[in-house]
């Protein structure tokens, strides 16, 4: 099952790269990140640092932005605004809004969190929701923030030069191979939700916008009023169809970089690949991690003599896998 978004010529004309990551989206994506265990290599040193934060005034923010699923419609945390001017615009929502919004929103639940059920009896209760916003913004994505920008404003020069040199078409093709698969005129996406939806642009164009927390599965919407967009993962290089583990958990934790230390540059690289690529062959490594297959197969060699990974043969190909001692050791990684 897949989203379908229908292009006309307009909506083709009309589709562009947003000027880089906005800070509450990828709150919003992070806090869905800590309510679910998937993609241990890239969040589990951030998840960890995280939970030294997590403080019982961000439970209604828990309640209301599930692991899968839609938020309640107030809490649109997904505009290029400035953090505070964000939380103050949430914080004056007018009640009547809270309480339509959340009566939606509760219609689509298969239970309604105490928390949400106190905000719908008492809608000034919203200034505790913008009180966690901020909070949780301050301690989940403000300390990674230079970093995120950094990394999205390179990813956004490079695919400007295809965009340039190849269309929109060849952009809707790069921006997520993995969930992501361009069909003139219609754009399929697979989602962490499964949904199965067609959606017409009608003339309002795609907004395509970069994340760093949304590595995986894209995130997407179509407001009434405004231009549906959707996230897509930026990338660690202009090789690379999708950034690695490695890419990710650098750029929230630093973790990488203590492993350079321990393993050396390469080494660490390369058991990083075989971590976000489980059962590859050794020709992959060595592509994704920018060696000849002699030096990947050397590497690997090593590794798994270490215990840190495992061996299997399909025919003539050898393919590797993370054992549990080497996730252990990439789980226990911290930054310097």
């Amino acid at each position: 099952m897949t989203l379908r978004i229908h292009f006309t010529a307009e909506d083709l004309a009309r589709t562009c790269l947003a000027s880089g990551a906005r800070p509450l989206l990828e709150l919003e994506i992070g806090i869905r990140l800590l309510q679910e265990r998937s993609h241990p290599v890239r969040f589990d040193a951030w998840r960890r640092r995280a939970a030294t934060h997590l403080h019982p005034l961000l439970e209604p923010l828990f309640c209301l932005v599930p692991a899968l699923g839609a938020s309640a419609a107030f809490l649109d945390l997904s505009g290029p605004g400035v953090p505070h001017d964000l939380v103050e615009r949430l914080r004056s929502t007018p009640e009547h809004q809270v309480t339509r919004d959340l009566d939606q929103w509760a219609g689509a639940q298969r239970s309604v969190p105490k928390s949400a059920r106190a905000l719908r009896q008492d809608p000034s209760l919203i200034r505790h929701v913008a009180d966690a916003v901020e909070y949780a913004h301050e301690h989940f994505v403000a300390p990674y923030w230079p970093r995120i920008e950094q990394l999205a404003a390179a990813d956004r020069t490079w695919r400007l030069k295809r965009l340039a040199e190849h269309g929109v078409g060849r952009l809707l093709q790069d921006v997520n191979p993995r969930c992501i698969t361009w069909r003139p005129p219609v754009l399929h996406v697979t989602t962490a939700s499964g949904i199965d939806h067609d959606l017409h642009l009608e003339g309002r164009g795609l907004l395509l916008v970069p994340s760093v927390f949304g590595a995986h599965y894209p995130a997407f919407d179509h407001p009434e009023d405004g231009r549906p967009w959707i996230t897509f993962p930026v990338r660690d290089s202009t090789d690379a169809t999708h950034a690695p583990a490695a890419f990710t958990a650098d750029a929230l934790t630093g973790a990488p970089a203590a492993l350079r230390a321990l393993l050396g540059r390469t080494r660490a690289t390369v058991l990083y690949v075989i971590a976000d690529h489980p059962g590859c062959s050794t020709t992959h490594i060595a592509a994704r991690a920018r060696v000849s297959p002699a030096s990947a197969s050397e590497h690997t060699t090593v590794l798994r003599n270490a215990g840190l990974t495992s061996l299997t043969r399909a025919g003539k190909q050898a393919l590797h896998s993370l054992s549990p001692a080497g996730q252990a050791l990439l789980n226990s990684v911290k930054s310097p």
